[in-house]
């Protein structure tokens, strides 16, 4: 989901089809059908006019950026191969998280991001990512694996360094809140497997918290205002936690 001009909630799923919801009727008063697959993600553009624009991608690679008042499409990127799960804008680069890559473009591909055989010996899935400007960093998760990945943006090239997560057997989101990364997935708590969530300060690196949050995994992860972090479960429990950040 995003919020975009004039009230308006965009929401993406995964028929394909991006419905604009009012958040003054609280109806649906448009769909949008450009895409071709089902969507995973949206960003607004920042800015003194923002937002004007929206980029949205869907699971086949496809990044269309839309006008906002007029509702039009007017730009189309496509990226390599398939699994396209979500995108930030940062530096005047579109950062894409794909299963096999993190990718930065703008008109063609500028950089990709893969984590080496030589740190992580099984075939990697990418499955959630977060850009950290103040601290220059960015953060990626991949599936089945218990570490995070930490790149620093003035130099790419090095190979990353990883935070480990304790008793931890997937990640499944990422969220930034103030100075710290919030992470959601399963792991061990008491001997049984439970829905966790991580709280990471970004700065030291360090695993603050554990919070056991629900039975089943954690399957997403939401900030509101930077004082509340609300997250959801999966189809086993169905429920919503809410935290309060400090």
């Amino acid at each position: 989901m995003a919020m975009a001009a004039q009230g308006q909630v965009w929401v993406g799923s995964e028929d394909s089809v991006i419905y604009i919801i009012s958040v003054h009727s609280m109806s649906c008063n448009r769909q949008l059908t450009e895409h071709r697959a089902g969507v995973t993600g949206f960003v607004v553009q920042d800015g003194p006019d923002a937002p004007s624009q929206v980029y949205s991608c869907s699971a086949d690679g496809a990044v269309l950026v839309w006008d906002v008042s007029s509702l039009q499409v007017t730009r189309r990127l496509q990226l390599p191969g398939s699994g396209l799960s979500s995108i930030q804008l940062h530096a005047g680069c579109l950062w894409c998280c794909t299963c096999r890559s993190i990718v930065a473009m703008n008109s063609s591909v500028r950089q990709e991001l893969k984590i080496d055989d030589t740190v992580q010996e099984r075939s990697t899935t990418f499955v959630a990512f977060q850009l950290l400007p103040e601290q220059e960093q960015l953060w990626a998760a991949c599936a089945g694996c218990d570490d995070l990945y930490v790149w620093g943006l003035r130099d790419l090239a090095r190979p990353p360094e990883r935070v480990h997560l304790p008793d931890c057997a997937q990640v499944t989101c990422m969220i930034r809140v103030k100075r710290q990364v919030w992470v959601g997935g399963t792991g061990l708590s008491q001997g049984r497997s439970r829905g966790k969530i991580y709280v990471v300060d970004a700065r030291s690196r360090a695993v603050e918290k554990e919070l056991v949050a629900h039975a089943d995994a954690v399957r997403t992860l939401c900030s509101a205002e930077d004082r509340y972090v609300l997250s959801g479960s999966g189809p086993e429990e169905g429920k919503v936690a809410i935290w309060t950040v400090e």
